[in-house]
């Protein structure tokens, strides 16, 4: 039988270096059309999706790096990542997590592929579910958990292995806040023959628990300032002291190459 399956695309291999971490040289269309080859494999892999904060946390800690360093993607989230690789001469595009989980959720009736999703607050990821399904009927989202806020029973763990590997589930969307979701990828990927994507407040965003950004802030790289705005005494951490470190080490290097 002949294969019919689309070819990888070289942008999906390709990767450039910012601050030591690999960034996937991606748009929201390659980003998903690599999603798609890889569920036909059925082996355990696991995709980060990079801002500055999330970056600057995986360059900080060096198991961390190891994790983003073996992840199969890491996408471009932030603007500064995608504006850093256009200046490098990269097609590059932003693929952030909640614009491509609503991509492929989307088009899950076209292509067949069945979604878990794990994580957020109590009721969110069904509720996630439900807009889906209402608004892309065929959706194939075969299951949800959500973790309780503490470390899971060794119990507990292998449950949730057994409901993900029964549901047959393509894709997992951890939602996660970064670090933890990348932690929690790396401690299962060889056990769940998936494709698992942290996608961090992506849940939030879909079931409409939090406000996103409106379009123009995010085309502009002020999403951040948005999301400050609305949740300042968790984020200010985030925004107002790793950004500007990004920003002067970003300078830093730029300048030990002159």
């Amino acid at each position: 039988m002949t294969d019919t399956r689309p070819t990888p695309t070289a942008d999906a291999a390709q990767s450039y270096d910012v601050l030591g971490i690999p960034i996937s040289v991606t748009t929201l269309e390659t980003a998903a059309r690599a999603l798609r080859i890889w569920a036909g494999d059925r082996e355990g892999r696991y995709v980060g999706v990079r801002e500055v904060p999330s970056l600057m946390a995986m360059r900080d800690d060096p198991a961390l790096t190891r994790i983003a360093r073996s992840a199969a993607m890491n996408l471009p989230d932030g603007m500064p990542l995608v504006w850093i690789g256009r200046r490098r001469g990269l097609a590059v595009a932003r693929s952030c997590g909640p614009d491509l989980m609503e991509k492929m959720l989307s088009e899950a009736p076209q292509d067949g592929l069945r979604h878990f999703l794990y994580g957020g607050k109590p009721g969110v990821a069904e509720r996630v579910a439900e807009e889906f399904r209402a608004s892309a009927p065929g959706a194939r989202i075969v299951g949800t958990y959500c973790p309780p806020f503490r470390p899971l029973s060794p119990e507990e763990d292998a449950e949730v292995i057994r409901l993900i590997r029964e549901s047959g589930a393509d894709i997992v969307w951890v939602g996660l806040s970064s670090p933890k979701q990348d932690i929690w990828m790396a401690e299962h990927v060889t056990a769940l023959p998936a494709t698992l994507i942290g996608v961090g407040a992506a849940f939030d965003f879909h079931a409409g628990t939090v406000r996103r950004a409106p379009r123009w802030m995010q085309r502009a790289g002020l999403e951040w300032l948005h999301r400050l705005i609305s949740e300042p005494r968790r984020l200010w951490r985030r925004y107002l002291i790793l950004a500007p470190r990004f920003v002067w080490l970003i300078l830093r290097s730029a300048g030990n190459k002159i």
